[in-house]
């Protein structure tokens, strides 16, 4: 090959290498600029949040306070005070262990809640602060400050603590807080720190959305190791709103008062017109300060597992049988149907024969004819088998629903159960039997499957007193406002003629409830007694040998004045024995505290003077 022939050839060599080196380059420049492309531009909006989260870091603020519970007159039942707590964020030191070992020489903390301590600040993000103690000394909040220098990322800050200044007067009502264990996606973010706290019972858990707050935003910029260089944005936290309650703390505390003396019972007063309930008590009760200042594993099962269920609402979640105080519920079945009226007499011998059956009457020597205001006024068991027999259980479960048993009100109300309706479908649903006659008579006095909860019962009472569907509320608030209750469309004349039977019972010769009237102020109470019947024992049960757990309960219902109905009040002790003998007497004094005080007459304390401070008497 010539010299010149070479030197074509490595020259067309060259250009070949050349096009294939420069091919492949642009290719890999163009490749690079589609990379540039997708992630610059089509993916911006993902890789610029992802950049902006290894930048840019979102602290939650909570609410400064939580809104207050306070009574219909201001007086306070739930609320708050300022405490010092320490707090300490890892990415403001160098050394957290280090710090967090000589804080401990100021802040009363053993050797395992350090360990504790650093292991959580070792596994948490960097910049978020955690809590070193709550309720700290004035003298220890000024050693911090002394040591601040040698404490990088120590602080002390003023923080609230929840307070129940009532104690057990009001732990059902207005409940507990504590750490919110489940928080769902769209539940406010500030829920899942560690010292927040939320509503779990009562008016805090109904209430939480209005007494919480909402909480604030502040976005922090952050280098690569997580330490914070500067502020970017603030948004500011709200506090919480404050909340009235339907209670009236004075008439509250002289309930009970009334009902300290008894191992278990209820008490509700209602005012009948709309639906407030002035005083809810159960006993035993709870203080829910001790809860929310923190209690061992071992106190909390001491608590929750007490014998008498002291966390237990036994006005709104304890379901006991009505008794013959169910015998109104009868009586209007029986009417409606037009198996009755006020004219028809049913003699009582002491006994009732059905399918082969002999139910007793509670009076073995019979009631002899009684009229339906007389077999309500002496309470006749045998008058209201005979009613039931007609009437049917279809119908008399109908009116019991349209009395408010079987119902759980909500509004502000702890959460309660919704007791037991029985009738033909319920049996067959829930015991996959068929419904038996007999079973018809023992509901028709309160007793077999008929379950009630003292609200319950209470909300009957004023509908009968009313012949209105009257709704149980224990909140002020928006969520809960109403307007007049509607007509249950009962006839009148029928509702007349089973209120002349809770007048008898109460005000008349032979009427079971006569422990229950009113020594003075000349205030007519209508009202019905029952014993309900938890054991068979019956003849231990008149020798006074029966065991406390197998002795009857006693219940009582009224409402008064008669003539202008404004109070409705129930009343079970359980296994307290005679409805007419125990209960009737402290439904009396309960109903006298109520009309003497009287707190639906005046207009309950407004939110803006809630916010104020209300009083503490």
């Amino acid at each position: 090959m010539t010299p010149d022939e070479k030197a074509r050839f490595q020259a067309r060599m060259f250009t070949r290498r050349a096009l294939i080196v420069g091919s492949v380059q642009l290719a890999g420049f163009a490749a690079l600029a589609a990379r540039l492309y997708q992630i610059q531009v089509k993916d911006e909006s993902r890789y610029g949040q992802l950049a902006d989260t290894n930048r840019i870091s979102t602290q939650i603020v909570p609410p400064p306070r939580r809104g207050r519970i306070v009574d219909r007159t201001g007086v306070v039942l739930a609320g708050g005070e300022e405490a010092f707590r320490a707090t300490f964020t890892p990415a403001l030191a160098r050394d957290p262990e280090a710090v967090l070992r000589l804080v401990a020489r100021v802040v009363p903390l053993d050797e395992r809640e350090i360990d504790r301590l650093i292991a959580r600040a070792r596994r948490q993000r960097p910049n978020e602060p955690m809590i070193l103690a709550s309720d700290l000394a004035f003298e220890d909040v000024a050693s911090i400050g002394l040591l601040a220098p040698q404490l990088p990322g120590v602080s002390t800050e003023l923080a609230e603590r929840r307070i129940y200044p009532k104690g057990s007067g009001t732990g059902h009502i207005v409940g507990h807080v504590g750490h919110v264990e489940q928080v769902a996606i769209d539940d406010d973010p500030m829920l899942r720190m560690p010292w927040i706290r939320g509503g779990l019972s009562g008016l805090e858990r109904y209430m939480n959305p209005s007494l919480a707050g909402k909480s604030g935003r502040v976005k922090l910029e952050v280098d690569a190791k997580g330490r914070i260089i500067g502020e970017i944005e603030r948004i500011e936290a709200v506090s919480g709103s404050d909340v009235v309650s339907t209670i009236d703390w004075v008439l509250q505390e002289k309930v009970a008062a009334h009902l300290a003396g008894e191992r278990c019972a209820a008490a509700v007063v209602l005012d009948v017109r709309g639906g407030d309930v002035v005083a809810m008590v159960s006993v035993p009760g709870f203080d829910p300060s001790a809860i929310v200042d923190g209690m061992s594993v071992q106190d909390w099962r001491r608590l929750a597992g007490a014998k008498d269920d002291p966390m237990l609402d036994r006005a709104t979640a304890g379901q006991y049988p009505p008794g013959s105080t169910f015998k109104m519920v009868t009586a209007l079945a029986a009417l409606e149907a037009g198996v009755t009226d006020y004219r028809q007499r049913i003699v009582c011998h002491g006994s009732y024969a059905l399918g082969g059956q002999v139910y007793r009457c509670w009076n073995r020597g019979g009631h002899g004819r009684l009229d339906l205001v007389g077999a309500l006024r002496e309470s006749c068991d045998v008058h209201f088998y005979e009613l039931a027999h007609r009437v049917g259980i279809d119908r008399i479960a109908a009116m019991a629903r349209r009395l408010g048993i079987g119902q759980a009100f909500e509004c502000g109300l702890p959460a309660g159960r919704a007791g037991v309706v029985p009738d033909r479908d319920w049996k067959i649903g829930a015991l996959g039997r068929s419904w038996y006659p007999g079973e018809t008579l023992h509901a028709a006095i309160g007793q077999g499957y008929v379950l009630a909860t003292p609200l319950q019962l209470a909300v009957m009472t004023a509908r009968i007193a009313t012949g209105r569907a009257v709704m149980p509320r224990l909140c002020l608030s928006a969520e809960c406002a109403a307007g007049a209750p509607a007509s249950l469309g009962l006839d009148g004349g029928a509702l007349e003629l089973v209120r002349r039977g809770m007048v008898a019972a109460v005000n008349d010769g032979g009427g079971t409830a006569r422990r229950a009237q009113l020594e003075e102020g000349g205030v007519t109470v209508a009202g019905k007694t029952g014993t309900a019947q938890v054991s068979r024992a019956s003849a231990r049960r008149r020798d006074g040998a029966l065991a406390w757990e197998l002795t009857d309960h006693a219940l009582f219902v009224a409402y008064a004045p008669a003539e202008a109905p404004r109070y409705a009040v129930a009343v079970i002790v359980e296994h307290g024995g005679s409805g007419g003998s125990v209960a009737a007497p402290l439904a009396s004094a309960i109903m006298a505290d109520a009309l003497g005080r009287d707190p639906a007459a005046r207009p309950p304390i407004s939110l803006a003077s809630a916010g104020s401070g209300g009083a503490s008497r």
